[in-house]
């Protein structure tokens, strides 16, 4: 038996208990009344935040692309001469000048071939003197009435076809001439060499495979597309002056190789609505190398005064790119923006803010409007 139950004292305990619970819940809402009383009465703190300025300058107008290294001139170097590879006067890789020497071929058969034609030459030559002396003498006899007419007229023909004899040994030593100077081959332009395909030792035939490469590099060309809708701009600008092309290799942390546009396309690529251009560069540091893609950014002309931002400031948007703005009470306000290009990160903006205006350009994650900021720069 609960001895509470029938204990005077017990039954007024139990007669409390309600009105207990309610002091409790009463005192724990007026405890949470006065903390959210007091939160509301402190001020919140105001968010820290880097700013930058908008500003006016020229600014140039560009074009980016993705371009393709080609060489300047590309000569494979072939025999002209059959014979055995003798000698190789470089190395793979080398670069080389023009007219150095590049390979030898025997040349023992071809200079035995110049001494016979050289020998047969002095033979009909001396055939040839002797057929002339005979014609002029019965051409001296026809005319005095010794000998007859006919005899002169034979004789005159065989010193004719002795001398174009002659003429034809002639050709044929320079012929062997040339194929003994065809066993020397020298390099036709300042380039650099590639893998050399045929070795010291293999016999090489007349316009075989080539013997090796070489592309000149120095100028260079690169190739790159741009849409057909900048055309009209390019022929412009191209008519008053020479356009500037940079291309920057990748991975390179130096200045970019500069260059002008000299090759403007005839005809649009329908498959791709592009305009092919090529530009050509002194590459005097050899930076560009046949084959490379590089980043091409072509200028077009300088806009006098756009209207400029770090953009970094710029934040991509459900309704677009927007930034905050720092106004003169201390608070952000979005804004929406448009952008028609960024150059060495500053954007330019075609609409949206004003010059002198501030706007955020580290923080903005923390951001909301109206949110108080406070400036942080260094």
């Amino acid at each position: 038996m609960d001895r509470n139950a029938t204990h005077p004292m017990g039954a007024r305990l139990r007669a409390r208990r309600p009105l207990l619970r309610v002091l409790v819940i009463v005192a724990a809402v007026g405890i949470s009344g006065c903390r959210k009383q007091e939160a509301a009465t402190q001020p919140a703190s105001a968010i820290p935040v880097v700013v930058g300025k908008v500003t006016q300058k020229a600014m140039p107008v560009q074009l980016t692309a993705i371009g393709n290294v080609e060489a300047y001139s590309t000569i494979a170097i072939r025999a002209q001469v059959a014979g055995e590879l003798l000698d190789v006067h470089f190395t793979e890789g080398d670069f080389v000048h023009k007219g150095q020497l590049l390979f030898n071929i025997d040349p023992r058969p071809y200079q035995t071939a110049l001494s016979q034609a050289q020998a047969t030459l002095a033979r009909d030559k001396a055939v040839a003197a002797n057929s002339r002396a005979q014609a002029q003498r019965y051409l001296t006899l026809s005319s005095e009435g010794i000998a007859a007419a006919s005899d002169a007229d034979t004789y005159m023909s065989a010193a004719d076809a002795a001398e174009a004899t002659v003429a034809a040994d002639e050709a044929a030593v320079k012929t062997a001439q040339l194929n003994l100077e065809y066993c020397t081959i020298n390099s036709p332009i300042d380039g650099r060499t590639g893998a050399i395909m045929v070795k010291p030792g293999n016999l090489v035939k007349v316009a075989d495979v080539p013997i090796v490469g070489i592309n000149q590099v120095n100028p260079i060309f690169v190739n790159f597309t741009v849409p057909q809708q900048y055309l009209p701009d390019i022929r412009r600008y191209m008519a008053a002056e020479a356009l500037r092309v940079e291309a920057i290799t990748p991975n390179n942390t130096g200045t970019p190789e500069q260059g002008t546009l000299t090759f403007v396309d005839n005809s649009v690529d329908a498959t791709t609505g592009t305009i092919h251009l090529r530009a050509t560069f002194a590459n005097a540091r050899n930076n560009l190398w046949p084959g490379l893609y590089v980043n091409t950014l072509m200028t077009l002309s300088q806009q006098l005064s756009a209207t400029v931002i770090p953009a970094q400031a710029i934040t991509a948007g459900q309704q677009g790119p927007f930034v905050y703005v720092v106004k003169t009470d201390g608070t952000v306000a979005p804004r929406q923006i448009v952008s028609s290009r960024t150059v060495e990160g500053e954007a330019v903006i075609d609409k949206g803010l004003q010059p002198g205006e501030i706007v955020v350009t580290d923080g903005q994650v923390r951001l909301v409007p109206g949110v108080k900021v406070e400036v942080k720069n260094d």
